[in-house]
């Protein structure tokens, strides 16, 4: 038996490393910015403890371009490195520097904001530059250090004169990278990966003036002064009892600089066990906008950004916010089988969906009427959450409001307590009653509230889903609409109406009836009802309307096709205009009066249209004339 090493050639890593590295080679500037602010962030925690004697000062990070040498510079005045350093960190690919710091001064370290992990940053480089050299000196003075690779496996390191302590990275950009020598390019990245980074980031130098002197003798002095592009401690970094609302207003605006409406309200995230995360998520002015653009969350770890896919990490019920989440716990390079697969990741998730919770759960308690006010804006990420997450559901029902028609606002507790609500002759249920557009179902609302009902306006896209959902919980309540199918005991007074028309004559009415009437869509009810509701009237089966409307909205999948429209035409044989299509003689004013009567009923119901509606004028025109 023998045993050895496998040994990995190393000629091959350099094109490997140049083509699946990272997905997208933009990445690589991310990750040397990440180095230089880990070097910064190293020597800050040595200079704190007493193990380096160098002078921290106010360090920055330095990027450079120079388009006639084709070379981008990444400038720190960091930790630096000896020879023999470069040689450990540089030389042996996938070494992390990092992880033996923290795993070195594990205890002290910890909280020390360092970034990297896998130690392959740094070899990002290589994806956009076909060579690249380091020059950098040490925090111990130790002489400065040149290494230069081309990409191959053959280096070269040396000393240098570099007097200064800190690293310069060297880019010499490939010719397939013109790209990155574009200042315009270089600025969109580090506004896009380092905007937040905790160390200040200086590109190019921009001119400022200012005013000296008094009276006559003031004058303007112009300074050139470095331009920094990040904000080194953002909002969410510090605590929310040292930030003002407008703080949180213009941070919003900082994240967000051509969002012009102004956030709803946020929530602040500070954690530290069972993991570290921090954040602010702002609830944006929605509406019933479904297809409102999601993937405005972005994620950061230790203020670098990593992506704003953010599914697997905030509920996806929350997709709909903005803001940032930052945790040292998500690599940078976030892969969807790790959030599946890692444990942490679920908790960061149903940690945000409580504190949600929480937050609103406190609004309503302590400034309801401002809750009220921003109802209608948010409430459709109310209902995404309660349908999507069970122990959002929980909570939500002490918070979870339903307006009404009349402008007002109830809990369902309230709404259990305080409103009448339709006795059903059939079921031991509490029927509520809804509409879901003042306008169109006017005349239904108005004949429910003149009899002293409630009535809910419920408009969201996905309220269906919810309602379906509340009637699971509790089988003694149901939700009807003003329109539907229950319109016969709504309409009818307290006591039971007796029919003016006879057997016989109802047995001639309604034939007549169905005969203009579209069998394929309409069936014909009946009913005595209050002479004073109207002739006809046109209604829907709950269920199925419900149904229906689910199913477009992404739910009803389970009942297979499409549902059809199916409407109920319902009669009051017990008004005038009834018994004056029975009495009438000739067969064709008959369907006249049925035709134009129908189609009134369907006007009212918004089912009125194209060719239909404009022979219904024509012939109300006639009719007038």
């Amino acid at each position: 038996m023998s045993t050895g090493k496998i040994n990995v050639a190393v000629e091959n890593i350099f094109p490997l490393i140049k083509k699946f590295l990272y997905s997208d080679h933009e990445i690589f500037l991310r990750e040397l910015v990440s180095n230089a602010t880990d070097a910064t962030l190293k020597l800050k925690h040595l200079t704190n403890i007493g193990e380096s004697k160098a002078e921290y000062g106010q360090p920055i990070i330095e990027i450079k371009i120079n388009k006639d040498k084709r070379t981008l510079h990444v400038i720190d005045q960091g930790l630096g490195m000896t020879a023999e350093e470069v040689g450990k960190y540089i030389n042996e690919v996938a070494f992390s520097g990092a992880e033996e710091f923290i795993n070195q001064y594990k205890d002290s370290a910890k909280d020390s904001g360092i970034i990297g992990h896998f130690g392959l940053g740094f070899y990002s480089a290589f994806m956009v530059a076909k060579q690249v050299e380091i020059i950098t000196k040490s925090h111990t003075d130790a002489p400065a250090a040149h290494w230069t690779c081309d990409g191959s496996p053959e280096y070269t390191l040396e000393e240098h004169d570099k007097s200064e302590r800190g690293t310069e990275i060297i880019l010499h950009i490939d010719s397939d990278s013109d790209e990155f020598l574009e200042e315009a390019r270089i600025r969109e990245l580090l506004t896009k990966y380092n905007k937040f980074m905790p160390i200040p980031i200086k590109f190019g130098t921009r001119e400022e003036t200012r005013e000296e002197g008094e009276g006559d003798n003031k004058k303007e002095i112009k300074e050139t002064v470095d331009n920094i592009i990040n904000n080194p401690t953002p909002a969410w970094t510090k605590k929310p009892a040292d930030l003002k609302e407008e703080d949180y207003k213009a941070f919003y605006r900082e994240l967000y600089p051509m969002q012009f409406e102004e956030p709803l309200f946020n929530i602040h995230l500070n954690v530290d066990y069972p993991f570290n995360l921090t954040g602010i998520l702002y609830f944006p002015k929605l509406n019933n906008d479904l297809n409102i653009q999601k993937d405005r969350i972005q994620l950061y770890q230790n203020q670098v950004f990593v992506t704003d896919n953010v599914e697997g990490i905030v509920p996806e019920f929350l997709t709909m916010l903005r803001g940032v989440i930052d945790s040292p716990d998500i690599p940078l390079n976030v892969s969807r089988s790790y959030l599946q697969a890692e444990g942490a990741v679920k908790k960061i998730s149903n940690y945000i969906t409580k504190k949600v919770a929480d937050k609103l759960q406190s609004i309503f308690k302590n400034e309801r009427e401002n809750l009220e006010q921003k109802w209608n804006d948010i409430k459709v990420v109310i209902e995404y959450g309660m349908l999507s997450e069970e122990k959002f559901f929980e909570k939500a029902q002490k918070f979870n409001l339903f307006p009404t028609t009349d402008g007002t606002y109830l809990t369902l507790d309230e709404l259990k307590e305080q409103t009448k609500t339709l006795q059903t002759d059939k079921e031991d249920k509490l029927i509520q009653l809804y509409a879901a557009n003042v306008e169109e179902q006017h005349a239904y609302i108005q004949a429910a509230k003149d009899k002293g009902y409630t009535v809910l306006l419920l408009d969201s896209p996905i309220v269906g889903h919810l309602l379906q959902k509340l009637e699971q919980e509790d089988d003694k309540l149901s939700f009807v609409r003003v329109d539907s199918d229950h319109i016969d005991k709504l309409i009818t007074k307290d006591e039971p109406q007796l029919s003016k028309l006879t057997d016989e004559q109802k047995e001639t009415l309604k034939p007549l009836i169905e005969d203009v009437v579209p069998k394929e869509k309409y069936t014909v009810q009946l009913e005595a009802m209050d002479s004073e509701a109207a002739p006809f009237m046109i209604t829907q089966p709950e269920f199925m309307r419900r149904m229906k409307e689910m199913q477009q909205t992404g739910g009803g999948g389970m009942f297979g096709g499409g549902f059809p429209d199916m409407y109920q035409l319902v009669v009051n044989v017990n008004h005038p205009l009834v018994s004056q299509i029975l009495e009438t003689k000739t067969k064709k004013k008959q369907e006249r009066l049925i035709k134009q009567s129908l189609d009134l009923a369907r006007l009212s119901q918004s089912l009125l249209k194209g060719e239909e509606l404009t022979a219904f004028i024509k012939r109300s025109f006639e009719m007038i004339k």
